[in-house]
């Protein structure tokens, strides 16, 4: 049998205060995730004028297994060149060349009675 809640809603107190009203009002999941995984950049103003400006680039996250052999980004940065200096030239969005193999049927042979 599940207990009935003995606290009145209008003495208990979550700690908010009156100014916070959430009524109506419903929270988006996800919101920033899009801009994050595309890169986003920031400006900084400093106090003798100047501005600086720096760009992330997007969010690549490794799977625990992988992430174990690498400790840090400069690894997995060193790898993935050594990985491309082994693949032959080629340009980023290129497709692949289409060969058509074209298979000869099976000779069919009469078997001898």
């Amino acid at each position: 049998m599940k207990k009935a809640n003995n606290i009145n809603p209008e003495e208990y107190d979550d700690g908010m205060l009156p100014e916070y009203d959430f009524k109506g009002k419903k929270g988006v999941r996800g919101k920033y995730y899009r801009s994050l995984q595309k890169g986003y950049t920031v400006h900084i103003h400093n106090e003798d004028g100047t501005t600086t400006i720096q760009h992330f680039g997007p969010t690549i996250t490794l799977d625990t297994d992988v992430a174990a052999y690498f400790p840090d980004s400069e690894s997995v940065n060193k790898a993935l060149r050594t990985l491309i200096l082994l693949v032959p030239d080629k340009k980023v969005g290129e497709k692949k060349a289409k060969y058509k193999v074209s298979k000869k049927p099976a000779k069919k042979i009469a078997a001898k009675k």
